[in-house]
C-alpha cells in the first residue's frame, strides 16, 4: 500500500515524477533535522518541526517548484516573488540537469534562517 505523502510523487508523469523524486533526495540530505510531511496536498519539508520549504506544480507551466516560506529573507537572482509577501519560488525545469549547487545553495541559506535563530524555532 502506498503512503498517502507517495501518492503525490506517484500520480505525476515524467519528466516532472523524476524530477521531484530528485528534488525531495536533496532536499532531505541537506540535514538530519530535515523531514518530510504532507500539507495542504503537497509535500512539505520542516527544519525541526517549523516549516521551511514545499514541493509543487505550477498550474500554468506543469513544470515543479520549490517553495521557500520565508522567501521574503532570501536574497537570490533565481528565487521569484511574485504577489506573495512572504514566500518566494524557485522554479525548476523537468527537461534539463538539475541545477544542484543552485538547489542546494537557496536550500542552505534558507536552513541558515532557523540554524542561526532568525526564523525562531519552537522547543
Amino acid at each position: 500500500m502506498i503512503r498517502e505523502l507517495d501518492q503525490f510523487y506517484a500520480k505525476e508523469y515524467e519528466p516532472n515524477k523524476s524530477c521531484l523524486l530528485a528534488l525531495r533526495a536533496i532536499i532531505l540530505q541537506q540535514d538530519e533535522a530535515v523531514s518530510e510531511t504532507k500539507k495542504y496536498g503537497m509535500p512539505c519539508f520542516c527544519y525541526k518541526g517549523k516549516m521551511f520549504c514545499y514541493l509543487w506544480v505550477d498550474k500554468k507551466t506543469a513544470e515543479p517548484y520549490l517553495l521557500m516560506v520565508e522567501g521574503a529573507y532570501l536574497k537570490h537572482r533565481s528565487l521569484e516573488q511574485g504577489s506573495r509577501k512572504r514566500m518566494k519560488i524557485l522554479r525548476v525545469n523537468p527537461n534539463k540537469d538539475l541545477e544542484v549547487a543552485l538547489i542546494e545553495t537557496v536550500l542552505t541559506n534558507a536552513l541558515n534562517l532557523y540554524r542561526e535563530g532568525i526564523i525562531k524555532i519552537k522547543k
